[in-house]
């Protein structure tokens, strides 16, 4: 099939939604790529595995994007991101790693259940403000290293930059909500690159069958890049103009929507 016109246009949806609440736009990626890749040829026992290879190698440059423009607004907390990155990186590569090994319908169940949860978390759980005013110190050492590890790993197996769970960890050691999201942007970067190099390489080979790298579908994971990284400003806007509770339990039901989605699919 030739409409890869698609693959833009899901870049759009995503990166206003990535705009629009911080979070959720791998995830609805993934959501909308597992039914559109197998009309490009990719057998439907690799979709789903091709569809979080393809989000995560996206988010290499829509993160990039997002956290250059932080660090120009000097929310990036570089001293946390350097201890950060080694876990990140190694979370990233051996999550992707058991991933390929997953039966495909395992791991639609996980990144189902993963959508539930972070849909139930944006309409009841309780907004942290941190200890303090938000003026703590950025947090360093080995401890950080550990949890990027785990963040890293979980992000790889369900196609995100790691947003919906570097944010949380960070506001609960006192850091202010922007600074918080400036650098889990930065973060994003490390587990994108960590987890698609895995999705690359430790796919079997000819896991998917043209334009591809391992389960990296290329014009997908291009397509998606380009166009939500000049999308997202646009959700941005958007959220200053809406904002409110009521947009986070809309966009709720939309993730648990996406999840049951996933299933269907397969």
């Amino acid at each position: 099939m030739d409409h890869f016109w698609i693959f833009p246009l899901l870049g759009v949806v995503a990166g206003v939604l990535a705009g629009l609440l911080g979070i959720g736009g791998g995830l609805v990626l993934v959501a909308a790529l597992v039914w559109v890749l197998p009309l490009f040829g990719i057998p439907k026992e690799a979709a789903m595995h091709a569809a979080l290879a393809s989000s995560l190698a996206s988010i290499v440059l829509t993160a990039t994007s997002s956290a250059y423009a932080h660090h120009r607004r000097g929310s990036v907390m570089w001293p946390t991101v350097v201890w950060m990155v080694p876990g990140l990186l190694l979370g990233g590569w051996l999550g992707s790693g058991l991933a390929v090994y997953l039966d495909d319908n395992v791991l639609r169940w996980v990144v189902a259940i993963y959508c539930l949860i972070a849909g139930a978390q944006m309409a009841f759980g309780k907004t942290r403000n941190g200890a303090g005013n938000g003026d703590a110190a950025p947090p360093r050492g080995w401890p950080m290293t550990a949890i990027g590890s785990g963040i890293g790993a979980v992000s790889a197996v369900v196609g995100i930059g790691g947003g919906s769970m570097t944010v949380p960890v960070l506001v609960w050691h006192g850091i202010a909500p922007v600074r918080a999201v400036g650098t889990s942007s930065a973060c994003g970067v490390a587990i994108a690159i960590g987890s698609a190099l895995g999705y690359a390489l430790h796919a079997p080979p000819g896991a998917l069958p043209e334009h591809a790298v391992g389960y990296v579908y290329l014009p997908a994971a291009i397509g998606v890049a380009v166009a939500s990284v000049l999308a997202a400003p646009w959700g941005t806007r958007l959220a200053h103009a809406i904002g409110g509770t009521a947009l986070k339990r809309v966009f709720a039901i939309f993730m648990v929507v996406m999840g049951i989605s996933i299933l269907v699919a397969g």
